[in-house]
């Protein structure tokens, strides 16, 4: 993929997050895709490993509205270097069962291939989202 290439793929998933489009976002995954957001799968359910793009959609239709309300999703520098894209930004969401507010930083990674998202990393505050789930 070109740098180029890779950022029209970033672009499109943005938009189609602001629209909050589930089925365009699952569309924009590989079929098979190593997806991930690290922390305390234990005590976060929404959280860990997907492998699939079925798993990737159930997270946008089902785990994100079941448990969070987002708020805010800001993004504030996307580096492209050909089929790599990282950024950085910061996002705020209420967890529903205890009402509190998670409000961290956070750098995501993708890997773009054949015009697909072949691979995703959510690097965000962990600690902090688990205290928010817990009463």
């Amino acid at each position: 993929m070109s740098t180029e290439e890779t950022r029209a793929v970033i672009a499109e998933f943005d938009r189609l997050m602001r629209a909050w489009d589930v089925d365009g976002l699952a569309a924009l995954f590989a079929e098979e895709v190593d997806w991930e957001i690290p922390g305390d799968t234990a005590t976060v359910p929404w959280i860990g490993k997907r492998a699939t793009r079925a798993e990737v959609r159930a997270f946008y239709a089902e785990d994100v509205p079941k448990y969070l309300t987002p708020d805010r999703f800001a993004v504030d520098a996307t580096l492209v270097d050909g089929a790599l894209a990282v950024r950085t930004g910061d996002l705020r969401s209420q967890v529903q069962a205890t009402g509190k507010w998670i409000e961290t930083r956070f750098v995501q990674e993708f890997t773009v291939r054949d015009g697909k998202i072949t691979r995703y990393l959510m690097h965000e505050d962990s600690w902090l989202v688990a205290q928010a789930v817990k009463p």
